[in-house]
């Protein structure tokens, strides 16, 4: 009788664990997402995925990533600095006299440093670990005004490179020679021409041919096919009016979109989107109020594989 009652008893745990199994795989609830981040703008900063400050170093910053070694390449208007965790400098790069402004960094497979200066003579430059301009590539940006000249330029894995000139209405691909490639327009009438001031400020090439582009002042961001369509777009009607010129944006590897305001210096500066247009992660971290750029770290406690995508 009792070993009866035991395999009863034995069968209805058998089946509690087979339908809670069940439940917990077709349970829709998401779980929560968790991202560590770099932020670039007012403040400089890595924020964990707890919400805790990891490491700040000194404002004003504009671009820059967390390298493989675990060190921080920036970009200020000024100078472009690798910056150990001990906040020790161990590569420093000075913009020209003749320029205004630099606005890029982003460390090369070559072990080079990209850099952009903007100002009489706008240009994008390779920079070598010993501080020498071993590439100098006039840029086209159709303004004087040094400012919006240019932002994020990357190279691509063709070895051109990608720039985003925010006057000219246009993302432009330039060779190593300089030649201009090709140019993608922004001042699109399907997205309100050129009176919605789509100024493109972050440009991203994605593995399937499109780049995705951040349209400060547009409030929105785009996906141009290579033709130059648009194949997918968030605007402000998509997000409760949470873009306030958003600058920065990355392309994660699951499919989402991570976009940063820099208008936002207070409350939600940073949105994660899905395809589908759902917002799943937000940040609201006063050290990334007005953030200008940003790089996603970590989702989960899971590192973001590869070279970020932006």
């Amino acid at each position: 009788m009792h070993t009866k009652i035991i395999q009863y008893a034995c069968v209805l745990v058998a089946i509690a664990w087979s339908v809670c199994a069940v439940r917990s795989a077709d349970d829709p609830t998401p779980r929560p997402i968790h991202h560590s981040y770099l932020v670039m703008g007012g403040k400089t900063a890595i924020i964990g995925e707890d919400g805790q400050t990891e490491w700040e170093y000194r404002g004003g910053s504009r671009d820059g990533f967390v390298l493989p070694t675990g060190n921080v390449l920036i970009a200020f208007s000024d100078r472009v600095e690798e910056v150990t965790r001990d906040k020790q400098v161990i590569f420093s790069y000075k913009r020209s006299k003749q320029n205004g402004e630099l606005s890029t960094a982003q460390r090369l497979y070559n072990g080079n440093t990209l850099v952009t200066e903007l100002g009489s003579q706008p240009r994008l430059l390779e920079v070598s670990p010993q501080g020498n301009v071993v590439l100098d590539v006039p840029l086209q940006p159709e303004t004087d005004n040094v400012h919006m000249q240019t932002r994020m330029a990357r190279q691509l894995r063709n070895g051109n490179y990608l720039v985003p000139h925010l006057l000219a209405f246009a993302v432009k691909e330039y060779s190593p020679e300089g030649r201009l490639v090709r140019a993608f327009k922004t001042d699109l009438e399907e997205i309100g021409g050129r009176k919605a001031e789509n100024w493109p400020f972050t440009a991203i090439r994605l593995d399937n041919g499109n780049t995705v582009v951040s349209l400060t002042h547009g409030n929105k961001v785009v996906e141009l096919n290579p033709r130059g369509e648009i194949v997918w777009k968030v605007t402000n009607e998509d997000v409760r009016g949470l873009f306030q010129d958003p600058c920065g944006s990355q392309r994660l590897a699951n499919g989402n979109t991570v976009i940063g305001s820099h208008g936002a210096s207070k409350g939600i500066s940073m949105i994660e989107v899905t395809p589908e247009l759902k917002i799943v992660w937000t940040s609201d971290h006063p050290l990334a109020a007005g953030v200008h750029h940003f790089q996603i770290l970590t989702t989960n406690g899971k590192p973001e594989p590869g070279m970020p995508m932006k």
